[in-house]
């Protein structure tokens, strides 16, 4: 997995508003979403919500520390809503 791309594709989704931060937000989300992603430490609320999205057919991952890739350190649970910045973070996910 390369951090650095994933950050930078992170970036990018957050500056174009294609970024859905905290799970609080991605549980009402009734829209198209392509990729969740989670941290590995993160709350039972927030898995919850992310087992929820998994059940809807998104594509999601888990990660260490996700927070420092978002520069937002409390950040536990994002949600993608482009589906090319979706497939290009996909890529470097394993």
């Amino acid at each position: 997995m390369q951090r650095e791309k994933i950050k930078a594709y992170l970036d990018i989704a957050a500056k174009a508003g294609y970024l859905i931060v905290g799970s609080d937000k991605l549980d009402g989300y009734n829209k198209k979403l392509y990729l969740v992603l989670i941290d590995a430490s993160a709350a039972k609320s927030s898995q919850k919500v992310y087992e929820k999205l998994l059940g809807r057919g998104i594509d999601g991952a888990k990660l260490e520390n996700l927070g420092e890739l978002l520069t937002k350190p409390t950040c536990k649970i994002v949600g993608v809503k482009n589906h090319g910045l979706s497939e290009e973070i996909k890529k470097y996910l394993n």
